[in-house]
């Protein structure tokens, strides 16, 4: 919508870590954490990379490895997210493009998306992975999707074990 593709995939990649224990300081493993999602997974792991770099996750390899967050889910804020995988100031750049756009030199929509802006940086900047995780757990289809999801590696597991 409003973020790269990039941004989206790291804020749902992390609200599913979050959700699935990655706050606690437990490991989760990727094809865990994609399973039941339309996440990509060779693309959330390179997106999570650069998550370790910015010091929002912590990664672990070998038996047992995966990835956690670096600090508290509480502490993690969408802008820190933004930030990471966007760079600084991508709030700040003009609606449509203009390379200068500000207060004394405005674009044609300037006035106009100016407190949409604020409000929407207000939005980032205080609403954090916890809240994320909060809200996708409240939701009766993400616990369908990890039921069903749950019980399709079971069967596979019994169908392996069966041959």
């Amino acid at each position: 919508m409003i973020f790269s593709s990039s941004t989206e995939y790291a804020i749902r990649g992390l609200a599913e870590l979050a959700c699935r224990g990655g706050s606690e300081g437990k490991t989760v493993m990727l094809d865990q954490l994609v399973t039941g999602t339309d996440i990509p997974r060779d693309f959330l792991a390179k997106i999570f990379q650069k998550l370790v770099h910015a010091e929002l996750l912590t990664s672990t390899k070998g038996r047992g490895g995966g990835f956690a967050l670096a600090r508290p889910d509480h502490e993690i804020t969408i802008m820190n997210i933004v930030e990471a995988i966007e760079g600084p100031g991508a709030f700040d750049g003009c609606v449509v493009g203009m390379e200068a756009c500000n207060d004394h030199m405005p674009c044609a929509q300037h006035d106009l998306y100016k407190p949409i802006r604020q409000r929407l940086k207000a939005y980032v900047q205080t609403t954090t992975l916890a809240d994320l995780a909060a809200s996708l757990k409240a939701k009766q289809a993400w616990h369908r999707l990890r039921e069903a999801t749950a019980m399709a590696t079971v069967a596979q597991v019994a169908a392996g074990d069966a041959k």
